[in-house]
Order: structure tokens, then sequence, then C-alpha cells
């Protein structure tokens, strides 16, 4: 449940409903979540309004003139202490400083069983349409998460709804900041594993074999073809999978990882099981082999880059003893496992961004590559303190931002956009943090004092505090 809390000046359009209004209102709102603990919506003194597509307050011309001007952006709703902070972020770091266009859809685990996951469609579709997403973590239910909402069934991941419908590829890359501590000692420069987000494992079908009998692998082509393949005789009870992906797929993965790379003019490395997986792993390393040779070696070699494929237990080994920068193209399984193993090694799984980035270049979606710290939600809810990471929450607001700067050719949202991303990383090396930064700096959570981390919103304040007071620097030195 929703409803219109009167703060800063943008332009958004709220997608509660499938059916809703495209429309686009200028308007002084933002959205302001249920209060978890009374499932009431908190109200101030100013007038709220329900959601609906009449829902307008008109800002004054003095106020949007002080503000920078973005284009169309899809706000993404989440779950649990994720949404509290993506409030939050709004809030301090986003609506006070833009006048921009938010398409906003909530989906929060409840409104999707609702919708019966329509909603996340529909939000899918208005990202193609916008070509960017910012998007809050999300509940994916399992059956313990089934039963305590009283879910109709066990939903799909959000996550994978939206990334087979949009196709690209995941890439992922860890913040650095100089005063948190690098497991990998020797990685002084970004690695971003770069994951095709499309199908093997995660769009496999598998079930347990019952007793003896023969496992058989069946194509039927359109033109009557038949080929079968044994997979196995068994002799007894056993497990079964079977997976594919498409050429289609693989081909704009292998798009999208050359323009990345190309784009951060950073070496491209591309891992598989080719030696095992014959035809299957095979098929990934020759598109992109023939797509490297025919269409990106030119410009890689003018660019002083490169492209490689490597075993996967090869580039792993590497990876470890390599100072990092270059790009890491995985499947999807090895891509899910990596950018957890490479986020942890930079320090925190908290520093860790993630952007979908499509084949077509020009459509994003940006997220936090972390889930939606369930346990700190249960301390919010019942009235205790918390201290919850938002930079990478922020950091995907900074993405998303970013691109939607560079289609436009909005110059000071990308001023805008840099500079969060700079006070976050300012602000932590300056010594102001939450608690499990706090914990990687010292080594232990033993070590660890009241004073040497903030709770959650003290330290989004001190975030808000640096943001002005470096925007306002800028300005001064732009006059």
């Amino acid at each position: 449940m929703f409803a219109l809390r009167r703060t800063a000046a943008m332009m958004t359009s709220v997608h509660r409903q499938p059916q809703l209004s495209q429309a686009v209102f200028r308007a002084n709102f933002a959205i302001s979540a249920a209060d978890p603990k009374t499932n009431k919506i908190s109200m101030d003194n100013e007038r709220i309004s329900a959601v609906s597509e009449h829902s307008i307050v008109v800002c004054s011309p003095e106020q949007m003139a002080q503000k920078i001007k973005a284009g169309p952006v899809v706000d993404v709703l989440g779950d649990e202490m994720t949404r509290i902070i993506w409030d939050s972020i709004k809030e301090k770091l986003i609506l006070p400083f833009l006048d921009i266009e938010l398409h906003t859809y909530d989906l929060g685990i409840e409104y999707r069983d609702e919708t019966e996951d329509q909603v996340t469609i529909d939000c899918a579709e208005a990202i193609k349409k916008y070509n960017v997403g910012i998007k809050c973590a999300t509940i994916t239910p399992d059956e313990k998460r089934v039963e305590e909402f009283n879910l109709k069934k066990m939903w799909k991941s959000p996550n994978g709804t939206i990334r087979n419908i949009l196709g690209g590829t995941v890439f992922r890359e860890a913040i650095i900041c100089k005063n948190v501590p690098r497991l990998v000692s020797g990685w002084q420069k970004p690695i971003v594993i770069g994951r095709h987000a499309h199908a093997d494992q995660y769009k496999a079908v598998d079930y347990v074999v019952p007793g003896p009998g023969k496992l058989t692998l069946t194509w039927k082509g359109a033109d009557g073809q038949v080929i079968d393949e044994v997979i196995n005789d068994f002799k007894g009870p056993g497990v079964a999978l079977g997976m594919f992906n498409t050429d289609a797929s693989i081909v704009d993965f292998a798009h999208a990882s050359f323009k990345y790379a190309l784009d951060r003019k950073l070496p491209l490395y591309m891992s598989t099981k080719n030696t095992i997986l014959k035809k299957y792993d095979g098929r990934f390393k020759d598109i992109f082999e023939d797509l490297y040779t025919k269409q990106y070696k030119k410009e890689y070699e003018a660019a002083g880059i490169w492209y490689e494929h490597r075993l996967i237990d090869d580039m792993v080994a590497y990876a470890m003893k390599s100072e990092g920068g270059f790009v890491w193209a995985c499947k999807n399984y090895d891509g899910d496992v990596q950018s957890d193993s490479v986020a942890q090694g930079y320090g925190s799984l908290g520093l860790m961004t993630s952007v979908l980035l499509c084949p077509d270049g020009k459509t994003v979606e940006a997220e936090a590559a972390h889930g939606t710290v369930t346990r700190h939600f249960r301390f919010y809810q019942q009235g205790k303190e918390t201290s919850t990471n938002p930079i990478a929450s922020i950091f995907a607001w900074t993405r998303g931002l970013l691109h939607r700067a560079k289609l436009d050719d909005n110059e000071p949202l990308k001023q805008f956009a840099e500079t969060l991303e700079q006070v976050c990383i300012d602000t932590i090396e300056g010594g102001a943090m939450t608690k499990d930064l706090a914990i990687c700096i010292k080594g232990s959570i033993n070590a660890v004092e009241r004073k040497d981390y903030q709770e959650t919103f003290e330290f989004m304040d001190t975030l808000a505090k640096n943001l002005g007071v470096a925007l306002a620097k800028n300005a001064a030195a732009a006059k």
C-alpha cells in the first residue's frame, strides 16, 4: 500500500496496477512505503493523496529551475531493508537535486503475488521502452517465504524474469575504497564480471530419476527430423538435468561483452570448459572468436586491448594472481559464482555494482548486487538500531543515471552522478561508514566499537551533507 508524500520535484508515473496509464505528470512527491511495524502509511502534516493517474502536485518554476533535468528512468521498488534504504536514497540524494521523470513499478513480493507477477513483466517492458531501469533488491521466494507471505505460488526470480525479457549481460564490478582491505591483496584494479544472464542451469529442467531406466534427449525439428541421444542407462535412482542456450542469446552476450570492454578500454577474457563440453561450451567459444575476428579486432588493437578465451579453471587461477584491470565474460552459472567471489576478494559484497547491458547498447538495468538484508529488516521492524550499507544501492542509481546522461548527452547529469559516486568513496575513506565496512577494516567484529560506525540513517545523512558540500564546490568552481 502506498501514498504520495510531498517532498522533492520530479516527474513520475506510479505503477501499482498493470493497467495504469503510462501518463507522466509534473509533480512534487516521492513514494512512501507503509510503515512495516504497523502496516500503515506514515502521515505527515502535508496532504496525502492516493496513488492514481490524477495525483498531481505542481512545483514552482523557481524550484524546478534549481534542479538538473533528467530524462525517463524506470524506478523499481523492492523488499525489506533495501526498500527502506531505497526511499531514503531518493529522499536525500536524488530528488533534492534532480528534476527527473520516474516511472515507478512496485516489485515488492506482495504486489507481485497480487498481480500474479504481471507487474514484473510490465516493468521489464517499461525498461525496454525508456532504456534505463534502476532496481531495488527483491525477494525471490522459497518455501519459507511462500508461507511467510501466504503467496499463491513460489514466484520466479524477478531478476531472472527481467533478464530473460531484456536479454543482455550483467556486468558486476567492485567499488574500491583505499581503506577497505582486500582479501586478495594484489587486486589493485577492478575486475568486471560479465555474466550471461540467460538460460543454462537457470532455465533447465531437472528431476529425480525414480529407478532403473534409460534417459534420452530428443530433438524434433520443425521439418520432422528427429535426433535421439542416450544420456544414461540408469541401474537405480538418480538425478537428471536438461539445459540449453541459443545462438541468438550467445551472440547478444558476445556483442555486449565486446562493447562494454571497448567502452571501458579494458581487455576481455571469456571462460568456458570447452575441453569437457565440446559442443555446448565450444559453441560459446566459436561465436566469440568469430565475432571478434570479423567485427572487433581492429577496434581492440587500436585501443591497445585484446580478447582471449581461457578455460574456466585456468582463468580463476589467473584472476587470483593478477592485479585486476580486465573484463571477464562468464557463462550464467560461472558468473553467478565468480561475481560473489570477486566481490568478497575486494573486501565486501556491499561494495559491488551490477548493470545489465542489453545487446542494443541503449538499454541498461542497474541494481545492487546483494539481497534484501532480511536480518536488518527484522531489527528495523522491532525498532532496534541497524547499520545497513547503502552504497551498492546508491551506485545502482548513479550507474543508471550515468547511462541516462550518455543517451541524452546530458553533461550536468553525468557530473552529478560522478560526484555522488566520489562522495560515497570519499566519505568511507574519511572514516564514516556502516558496521559491515568497519568490520572489514578492523578485521573482526570483536574489534569494532560503536564509535567506529554509523547507523543506517545517520550514514545517509552524512552522505547527503557531503554531497551538498561537493555540489556547492562544483557550482562555485564553474562560475
